[in-house]
This record gives C-alpha cells, structure tokens and sequence, in this order.
C-alpha cells in the first residue's frame, strides 16, 4: 500500500483545492491531509485565513477523499509526520517547487500543478471586499502601521489625515497612499474604516466621529481616558453597527493568547499575583511623552500592556487601587508609575516608566507554581512554567512577527467580515476597565507622589 501525505490551509474550500487532493489521491492507496492550526498560520504571518481549523478539515472530510486528516502544529512537523505515518510521497502545489526538496530523504516528493485561474485570494475578494482603511496621523506608528498591514490581506491603506498639509502629503507619496485631507470629514468619506494615531488626548473625539460618520474605528492606545468616554464610544459603535477595536497589539497576539490560556488552566493553580511591567528611556524630552497637554506620561504611554495582562489574568473588578508615581517637575507629567491592585484572593502591580528603567518582565504566581515571561513579555514569544518539581516545568515559544501590528489588523478585519470568535481579543470590559485606570491616576485618586524637581 502507497501511501500520500498533503498540507495546506484550505482556507474557502475551492475547485482548486479539490482538484489538488485529487490529484494527490491518485498517486497511491491512502491519503493523509495535514490542515494548518489557527496557531500556526498566525505564528508564521499567514493572517488573512477568513475560517477556523474545524471548519477548514469540515470542507476537507466532506471531499471523501483524506483516510485521515490531521492538524499541522508547528514548523518541521512535516518530516517528523512522513515518519511517522510511513508515507511513500509527499504531495504538494507546484508554486512550492524546491522548497521541500529536502524531503526527498525520507520519501518522494512530487509538485503538483496547481488549477489555473482560481484562487482563494479572488474568492475572498468576492466574499469579503477590501476595505478601505484611512490612517488618521502620520508620525511613528502610523509608519509601522503601514509596513505591517502589508501582510494582511483584504485591506488597502487609501488615504492619510493630518494636521499640517505637507506632512501628510510627504507621508502619502512615501508610501504611494492615494487621497490626503486636512479635512477630517473630506478624509472619512474616503474610507470604510479608521486607524486612530495621534496624540493620545485626540484620539476619543476622532474616534467618536468617525463612529458617526458610519466608519469602523482601530483606535491606538489609550482609546479613552475616562471610563465614560470608552463606554460612549462602545455604545455609539453598537448603534450605528460599526466594529469599534483598541488598539493594543498585545492582546491579538498568538503567544499572550496562549499565555492566558496556560495561566488559567490550572496548572500552576490558583493565580495570587500578577506583576508586570513596561518601561523606556525616552530621553527625548520635546516628544508627546513628556508633554502633558497632549496627555503624555508613563502611565498614559506604556500603562495598557500591564493593565492588559492583569485584566485578563484577573478580571477588571479590584477591589482597591492605588497609585505610586515619579514626576518630573519641568514637565508636569509622571516618569515611572507603579499601580497597586488589590483583588479578593489575589494582587498585582502593574509598572509603567519613560525616564526610569526597569526589567520588561511579567510574573504570574500560582498556588502550585509560577510562570515566567522574560522582557520583552508584551511581544510574548516565550514563557515558562516553573515549579518545586521540575517534573512540572514546561517551556513555551511562539513565534511573535516583527512589530506585531498585523495580529490586530487581522483581528479588526474577522470582526468587520463578521468574525468574532478571536480568542485574544480585547472585551469592551477590559478597555472600559482600562481607562477607569488612566482616568483614576490622572483625577490623583488614591496617588502617591514620591518626588518632584526631577
């Protein structure tokens, strides 16, 4: 008995897709069909896959042509599975000539011809239609923006707005972006959605326009820095039927969704403390940071990944909170922030500086163990789980591409083509509780001011 082993996505099962397995069907006796994980085809930048595993090995069984279907987990697993299942061929579309050459040690590779003229990049374009993103700022993350959203399908960058005209002109014919505006209403009705990145104090009442100018909104962290400006903005996005999404990359990321999962789990038990941190040098003293007109600071800043993680890991309800900060008196805005968290049964800290340093780390203590996060632990690519017994301990990597931005475009696009089952996502609950934060610290409720003069 010969036996055939295939991989691929089968992402919106097509004619194509059928003809291939067929093809390989027709090399020997059985068939084995590897189905990329929803982890993996994140972990390596795949992010435009519009159905789930189950659904995409649904489409796959419902051919009658796999014997056995089974899920591709991770980088290398190819070998390790024509090993494993003895097979007599590798099979797979011939735009992939050469790359998996280094097969043939174990077993005969052959490149099929792909079917001509269909493809699920044009089937997609027919079901979901590219939307139109307008980037509302210019400056440094709208430049990240831009070379990440290269690597999400069904979306186009179309037009850019600013305040200062040659700015955005620039910007525009740097990155080949089609329309400018000073006009923030000319601008959105330019666009089917809009990625918020400007000063922090400017992004609700661009947000809140947008909304009711009918747009879905990716709005850069912090969203609101009230709690009654997130919940106005989440209402008014639920009235006109428009995706609303904070931007906090972290949240969308494959390796925090399973850091999550893993913390919750129960093995390490029940978690008693959450402490996580994020700080940077900015020594740039004329950058927004340090100007507390435009709501700089370290809180305001870095503050959203800490709170993140101490929301997902347990809940948005302390029930006491209280702040330590370092100022700087020339600026007025705080340099190093610790946030105290008291909740039943557990505590955290969440740490947050632009002019003192500290370890980029995260630490989730359990009752039967604890686990690790090394800096920098908002980009989660690996953790460990520690404990007494090092029978216990596990290892974890999960590959984190480049600057991350892709997972939460990918993220706003399911949401806008009507998918909402993305794991990692950020509730409506976790952004509102993270402004009440913000908004907190700022009204001094409950701070502590360490020093001045600095």
């Amino acid at each position: 008995m010969k036996t055939v082993i295939t991989y691929g996505t089968f992402d919106m099962f097509h004619t194509g897709h059928l003809r291939l397995l067929e093809r390989a069907k027709q090399l020997g006796d059985k068939l084995i069909v590897g189905v990329t994980s929803d982890d993996y085809d994140l972990a390596r930048g795949k992010l435009n896959v519009m159905q789930n595993c189950q659904e995409r090995m649904e489409s796959v069984r419902r051919t009658g042509l796999a014997d056995l279907i089974i899920v591709e987990e991770e980088e290398g697993q190819k070998q390790l599975d024509i090993r494993k299942y003895k097979a007599d061929i590798f099979a797979i579309g011939s735009d992939w000539v050469g790359k998996f050459d280094y097969l043939k040690e174990d077993c005969e590779v052959v490149y099929l011809e792909r079917t001509q003229g269909v493809s699920s990049t044009d089937i997609r374009k027919d079901r979901y239609p590219i939307i139109r993103i307008g980037i509302a700022g210019s400056g440094r993350i709208a430049e990240r923006f831009l070379k990440e959203s290269k690597y999400v399908s069904g979306t186009e960058v179309y037009a850019v707005y600013g305040r200062r005209e040659q700015h955005i002109t620039d910007f525009a014919h740097k990155h080949e972006i089609p329309v400018t505006s000073t006009d923030y209403e000319h601008f959105l009705e330019a666009v089917d959605a809009v990625y918020i990145a400007v000063p922090h104090h400017l992004h609700a009442d661009l947000a809140r326009r947008a909304l009711q100018a009918g747009k879905h909104v990716l709005c850069e962290k912090p969203m609101a820095l009230t709690q009654a400006e997130a919940e106005e903005l989440y209402a008014l996005a639920r009235q006109k039927g428009c995706i609303l999404m904070e931007a906090i990359k972290t949240a969308y990321a494959p390796g925090f969704g399973q850091l999550v999962r893993v913390a919750k789990s129960g093995l390490i038990g029940h978690i008693a403390a959450v402490d996580a941190g994020f700080t940077k040098l900015v020594t740039n003293t004329s950058l927004r940071e340090y100007d507390a007109a435009q709501a700089g600071g370290a809180l305001t800043e870095l503050g959203s990944y800490p709170l993140l993680a101490i929301a997902k890991l347990l809940g948005t309800r302390p029930v006491e909170l209280r702040f330590q900060t370092l100022s700087s008196a020339t600026h007025h805005v705080d340099i190093f922030t610790r946030v105290h968290f008291t909740y039943p049964g557990a505590v955290a800290t969440a740490t947050a500086g632009i002019g003192v340093k500290r370890e980029g780390d995260l630490c989730i203590a359990g009752t039967k163990g604890y686990i690790y996060v090394p800096a920098p632990w908002w980009k989660t690519e690996y953790f460990e789980i520690r404990s007494e017994d090092s029978s216990k301990c596990r290892k974890y990597l999960i590959k984190f591409e480049e600057d991350g931005l892709r997972y939460e475009i990918s993220a706003f696009l399911k949401r806008i083509s009507g998918k909402t089952d993305i794991e990692s996502s950020l509730s409506e609950e976790e952004s509102v509780f993270i402004a009440s934060v913000l908004e907190q610290f700022r009204k001094g409720t409950n701070v502590h001011y360490l020093a001045a003069g600095i």
